[in-house]
C-alpha cells in the first residue's frame, strides 16, 4: 500500500481518534487523494456547515434518501450519526422503512417529503411543491440545502453500491446503548 499524503493521514487520524474507528468510505475513496478532498469539503459543508437545518435534520435526508437508493452503507453509518444527533435509538430504523410512518414533526415530515420528490422525481418538482414547505417553515436556503444533500448522497450512494462498500461493523450498535459515564 502507497503511503497517504499527509493531509489525508491525519484526517484519518484524528477520525480514528474520535470515533474509535476509520469508516470504510474513507478507507475506499482515499486512494483517490484528489477526489477525497473534494468529497469530504462538500461533505462537510453540506453536513457540518451553516444551515437552517439541524444535523439532526441533516442526517435524516441522508437516511430516508438512501434508503430510497437501496444503500446499506449510508442507511446503516447515517443512521447510526442520525440516532446520537436526535437522541432517540428508533428513529434511524423508522425512516430507513418508511418515513411516512415515522415519529418526526410535521416540520421533518416537510423536509423529507421534499428530499423525496427531490431523490424520485426531481424534474416534477413544482411551485407547490416549494409553497408546501415554506408552509411548513422552511426557507428557499433550506430547500436548497434539503435539495443538494439528497443529490450529494445520491451521489454518494451509487459509489458506496458500485463498490460493494461494506458498512463498518461498530456502526450497527452506535446510538443504540446509552454509552456509560
Amino acid at each position: 500500500m502507497t503511503s497517504l499524503p499527509n493531509d489525508i493521514a491525519e484526517r484519518l487520524s484524528i477520525t480514528k481518534e474520535k470515533a474509535g474507528f476509520v469508516p470504510n468510505v474513507m478507507r475506499v475513496l482515499s486512494h483517490r487523494p484528489q477526489e477525497f478532498r473534494a468529497f469530504f469539503a462538500y461533505h462537510d459543508a453540506l453536513m457540518e456547515g451553516a444551515s437552517g437545518l439541524s444535523k439532526a435534520e441533516r442526517e435524516m435526508i441522508v437516511v430516508t434518501t438512501s434508503a430510497l437508493n437501496r444503500c446499506p452503507y449510508c442507511v446503516i453509518a447515517h443512521g447510526a450519526i442520525l440516532r446520537i444527533r436526535a437522541k432517540n435509538p428508533r428513529i434511524a430504523d423508522q425512516l430507513a422503512t418508511n418515513y411516512k410512518t415515522a415519529e418526526i414533526t410535521a416540520r421533518e415530515r416537510a423536509i423529507l417529503d421534499f428530499a423525496v420528490k427531490v431523490a424520485v422525481a426531481s424534474a416534477d418538482l413544482t411551485e407547490h411543491d416549494r409553497q408546501t414547505a415554506r408552509a411548513a417553515g422552511l426557507s428557499d436556503d433550506d430547500l436548497w440545502d434539503i435539495a443538494a444533500i439528497t443529490a450529494f448522497f445520491a451521489m454518494s450512494n451509487r459509489l458506496a453500491s458500485a463498490t460493494g462498500m461494506r458498512p463498518n461493523e461498530e456502526f450497527y450498535l452506535m446510538g443504540r446503548i446509552p454509552k456509560e459515564k
